[in-house]
């Protein structure tokens, strides 16, 4: 079974928890463990709050969220359209951050590698980056139960 959506979000703080609530209930159709569904869950939120404070550092752009389930994976490509990143190599470093001043770990691409099989991070032709994120999922089995 194939099934995919795409949800279109603001950059704004407030859509991070909405965007990973749904991604992770349109997931759940599939029937994936709690642990796919948590590290899903981290995962988008990483992704979209990158794009929140780096692609748009003085406005509110847009950013976009495709999700297809195929079977028992799910890829995830979460795209904005702001400044894109000067070196994707060096951002992808663990504590590496361009915005010390704010606090920030610079685990963001850490934590999505350590909750997806697979993370590809690109800056766009025109304009933002995009990043697919791909987790092959551990479907529970439903539980058969006898009516006595």
């Amino acid at each position: 079974m194939k099934n995919e959506m795409t949800l279109h979000i603001k950059s704004l703080s407030i859509n991070e928890a909405f965007a990973r609530s749904t991604v992770a209930a349109f997931c759940a159709q599939v029937n994936p463990t709690l642990e796919d569904i948590i590290d899903i869950k981290t995962a988008v939120s990483e992704a979209v709050t990158n794009s929140v404070v780096h692609a748009y550092p003085n406005t509110v752009g847009d950013i976009k969220i495709n999700v297809v389930l195929k079977n028992d994976q799910v890829v995830i490509t979460i795209t904005d359209y702001g400044i894109g990143i000067f070196d994707t190599a060096k951002a992808r470093e663990p504590f590496y951050t361009t915005k010390p001043d704010e606090e920030r770990s610079g685990m963001g691409f850490t934590v999505m590698e350590s909750f997806m099989d697979s993370v590809d991070v690109k800056n766009n032709s025109t304009r933002g980056v995009t990043i697919k994120m791909t987790k092959k999922l551990s479907l529970e089995t439903k539980a058969m139960v006898a009516n006595d």
